[in-house]
């Protein structure tokens, strides 16, 4: 929760730093002991996982006798952590079954029924349907699952497509959508960073730009990818100003993508204060395209920003940095919400 709301419930709170490189190990410990239950592991956050089951329960027996075996295996693993498992035919069920018993429990929900005891359970309560849907549900008497079966489907589908049709799937325990292995390729990437309240100072607004434009940069090299259409975005107290433009060739260098950044900053920031700033790259797409004939000036600087990577891979993120980010945010990063152990999403 935000610090101010718990500091309403204990004034005295002891805050302390978070330590997400330490939770991305963990997870990624946790995920490896997974995959030596079923190779059919579908990562749904840094502590949260489906498991398909089917094809080797000749192996290890009963899936509840296999739950079993994934807590223990998680637990050693991790060094002593607790998780509680839910087992059912559909991974909506199963999400649901998990959270009854927490933080070391274990619930089987049969498929058989499962319709029948989700049937009280309001429709809130299960992954994916949040206060919008909910809300569009009510207006159409739909407050618990049970009550799901009187709402056509074609409804559902017309306002959400197929969505929707999960979604009137899902309340009644035959959730459709199964197990998926495969780690899509990113749609976006990017970084934001809060700063100071109401900042003006351009330097200032600057530096920011460079950190979260240097990290993007980073990222993408990691991950073998550039891109040509970047979103740069100030939040204001009038809201938020920026642009979306592109560069003259794909690129996956900082610098490059700084200078497109203050360009586009220079037109649309009229000296407000500022308190957030976001850096996006909108269509990563993998390298390797044909390199540009009078490209020289931009291959060097290929060949640069790899052995810096090599270097800050092995000594930590901007050991080797632009001299301007020496007064940057010692913020630690976070954990995204699509966070994988494996593929594109593995960033803090």
């Amino acid at each position: 929760m935000r610090v101010k709301e718990a500091k309403q419930l204990c004034a005295d709170f002891v805050q302390v730093p978070a330590r997400p490189e330490r939770y991305a190990a963990v997870s990624s410990r946790m995920m490896q002991a997974l995959t030596s239950v079923t190779p059919d592991v579908e990562v749904f956050s840094v502590d949260e996982a489906f498991l398909d089951v089917t094809t080797c329960q000749q192996l290890w027996g009963h899936p509840y006798d296999i739950a079993q075996m994934a807590k223990r295996k998680v637990q050693y693993a991790t060094g002593g952590v607790l998780c509680s498992v839910g087992v059912s035919g559909d991974k909506t069920t199963a999400k649901y079954a998990a959270k009854l018993h927490k933080p070391n429990g274990l619930t089987v929900i049969p498929p058989w029924e499962a319709k029948e005891r989700l049937a009280p359970v309001p429709v809130t309560q299960l992954c994916g349907i949040a206060k919008g849907i909910g809300n569009y549900l009510a207006q159409r008497g739909v407050h618990t699952c049970g009550d799901m079966v009187h709402l056509p489907i074609g409804e559902l589908a017309r306002r959400f497509g197929n969505p929707g049709r999960r979604i009137w799937y899902m309340a009644q325990g035959l959730d459709p959508e199964p197990v998926t292995t495969h780690v899509p390729p990113p749609k976006s990437m990017g970084h934001s960073k809060v700063m100071p309240p109401n900042t003006r100072d351009k330097t200032v607004i600057e530096m920011y730009l460079l950190h979260m434009s240097e990290k993007v940069a980073a990222r993408l090299r990691r991950h073998d990818l550039e891109a040509q259409r970047y979103l740069f975005g100030l939040n204001t107290q009038q809201g938020w100003v920026g642009g979306k433009p592109r560069t003259v060739l794909p690129t996956a260098d900082g610098k490059e993508i700084y200078r497109v950044g203050q360009n586009t900053f220079q037109h649309c920031w009229q000296g407000q204060g500022v308190h957030q700033i976001q850096v996006t790259a909108l269509d990563p797409r993998a390298m390797g395209r044909q390199p540009d004939l009078f490209a020289a000036p931009q291959q060097k600087r290929v060949a640069l920003n790899h052995v810096i990577d090599g270097i800050n891979q092995r000594y930590g993120e901007f050991a080797v940095a632009p001299a301007r980010l020496l007064d940057r945010s010692d913020m630690p990063n976070v954990i995204a919400p699509a966070w994988k152990p494996q593929g594109h999403r593995q960033t803090i």
